[in-house]
């Protein structure tokens, strides 16, 4: 404000003197007007130099809008004129935004508590495509869940096998380690899953995988079971090197050939091949190798002109389909699919297959877990013997008194007598029996509780073991054993829908699932539970499944591995 009334004081005092130095009668009010005009620039020149040269300071520091441009020289004597107005300044908006920026910057660094929450590029819980090719280090965090929904949120190291986990959550869940837990790779949005192999990073499978897809924690036992008995996975029909000696090729050499890199085995058959982007499927004759996925274009020939590649084995992995037939109207239940590690949602680049049978089916996903892991997956299959071997150095074991002692013994007489005759101990045991149950009825009529009486604990304690599952129907019964691996000997027990005095043993034999139903039946007055028509009677489920677990009886074979869930 002071400068502009210094310079219009300049102004007037130019123009008196000019005024007054001019005759009265010779006055040039246009030249007057002219010289004022350019007195006044030379001054306002001086000053506006003065002005940018000389900083606007903000609390004592140099303000970055205090720098003002010097305007362009007016060149009419209107604009010439409107050069002694006043300047623009800011608005105190844009005065206090500059402020507020240049104090914000001014501001030293702070760690962020909290980077998982505000940086998703350097955020440890894993999101698709963030981890690089490289080998990962440091921690992140994902999130696993089991059978009935419920997730658990764990933070592994980046070198974390699938194995290292499972482990980690069988001694968090209180779990029997039977080496049978398994980490699936579940993708709801495509209904495939997988079972990833033991030595596989959970982190880098994690990082293939979309935002939809996890992981479930769950019982395998047909992981290794091909290395048990692997003329049950591998059909002589299927196998070339067998049809070409004859199938006079023992167990151990057949698998040794799988495993072997240098030989040269192969699989092959009819398979269901459903074409790219369409719906319609095409019966072909496939053959897979070590270097893929190929089908012949003329009938059974194997001539390298007549075959064309398929799928790729080494950046592929090879998935169970779960949505049934009807989704991708496939020609049978037993569809398996190869999906490159590169494809995410596409359901267009997925390549469906579709088997026979079960069996081919198993064959043919074997087969290739075998081709593209090799000596890999019987190093897996090796590891928890070894450490069991390492244990069995460090603590023996050694029997218990009562397993040396398991004597027949006589306690009617004064002192006992050990039975040495095996008839008379059948004998004995059977009227120690028979006098138990006697002891036990008139317990009951008495009002005592009886472990016999259906509404005691012997009626309701089969429900608190792994391998009851309730009322559950045939269909879910089937799921739960396919998903967990049709071994022999696989098992569970629910409660029938059509009798609701009954419950019905699930089991699978030769990858065959078979049910059979355990009725109730009445005997001097008690209640007892049978499978084969009252022909051997069991108080309770608990006494007749460790039964069948060290007899056959009625059934194809023992009962051994008991279909569980466990709430993580």
């Amino acid at each position: 404000l002071i400068r502009h009334i210094s310079k219009y004081l300049v102004y007037l005092m130019c123009f008196f003197f000019l005024f007054l130095s001019l005759p009265e009668d010779d006055v040039d009010l246009e030249a007057l007007v002219n010289d004022m005009n350019s007195s006044f620039e030379s001054l306002y020149t001086s000053c506006s130099v003065q002005t940018e040269s000389t900083p606007l300071l903000h609390n004592g520091q140099p303000h970055r809008s205090a720098t003002y441009q010097t305007q362009a020289q007016p060149t009419s004597p209107h604009q010439r004129l409107r050069r002694s107005q006043p300047m623009h300044i800011l608005a105190v908006r844009r005065l206090q935004e500059e402020e507020q920026q240049y104090r914000t910057s001014s501001l030293p660094a702070i760690p962020n508590p909290f980077p998982e929450l505000c940086s998703p590029a350097s955020s440890p819980t894993l999101s698709s495509g963030s981890l690089p090719q490289c080998q990962p280090s440091g921690k992140y965090i994902i999130k696993i869940f089991s059978e009935d929904g419920m997730g658990k949120v764990v933070e592994i190291p980046a070198d974390m096998t699938a194995r290292d986990l499972c482990q980690f959550l069988v001694y968090k869940n209180h779990c029997v380690d039977d080496n049978s837990w398994a980490l699936v790779e579940h993708h709801p949005a495509l209904g495939l899953e997988r079972c990833l192999e033991d030595h596989e990073l959970v982190v880098q499978v994690q990082a293939s995988m979309t935002s939809e897809s996890k992981f479930l924690f769950r019982k395998n036992y047909a992981k290794y079971e091909f290395f048990k008995n692997p003329l049950s996975f591998f059909p002589e029909q299927m196998v070339a090197w067998c049809q070409e000696t004859n199938g006079t090729i023992p167990p151990s050499q057949l698998l040794q050939n799988f495993l072997n890199s240098s030989s040269c085995p192969e699989i092959q058959g009819y398979l269901y091949v459903k074409e790219m982007s369409r719906k319609s499927w095409k019966k072909l004759y496939v053959f897979l190798r070590r270097s893929g996925l190929y089908f012949s274009t003329k009938g059974t020939s194997k001539e390298p002109r007549h075959l064309q590649l398929l799928a790729d084995l080494e950046d592929s992995n090879v998935f169970t389909v779960i949505t049934g037939r009807k989704l991708h109207n496939a020609p049978t239940d037993f569809e398996f699919c190869i999906k490159p590690n590169k494809v995410r949602n596409e359901v267009k680049e997925l390549r469906m297959l579709c088997a026979e049978d079960e069996q081919s089916r198993t064959c043919w996903m074997t087969a290739f877990r075998l081709f593209k892991y090799g000596i890999l997956l019987y190093q897996n299959y090796k590891i928890p013997q070894q450490r069991k071997t390492l244990l069995s150095h460090f603590s023996a074991p050694v029997r218990s008194v009562s397993e040396n002692s398991l004597v027949a013994m006589d306690f009617s007489g004064r002192t006992g007598r050990v039975i040495d005759n095996p008839v008379e101990a059948q004998s004995a045991a059977m009227e120690e029996g028979h006098a138990w149950r006697k002891r036990s009825q008139r317990m009951n009529i008495l009002g005592s509780p009886s472990p016999l009486h259906p509404s005691s604990l012997s009626g309701v304690i089969h429900r608190t073991q792994l391998w009851f599952h309730g009322r559950i129907s045939r269909e879910e019964s089937h799921k739960m054993i396919h998903q967990q691996g049709r071994v022999d000997g696989m098992f569970l027990l629910r409660d029938s829908q059509s009798n609701p005095k009954a419950f019905v043993l699930t089991m699978c034999h030769h990858q065959k699932i078979k049910h059979f139903q355990i009725l109730p039946c009445e005997e001097d007055g008690q209640m007892f539970l049978s499978l084969d028509d009252a022909a051997t009677k069991f108080t309770d489920l608990i006494q007749l499944v460790e039964f069948y677990m060290l007899n056959r009886g009625v059934l194809p074979c023992k009962l051994k591995h008991p279909c569980t869930t466990v709430a993580l």
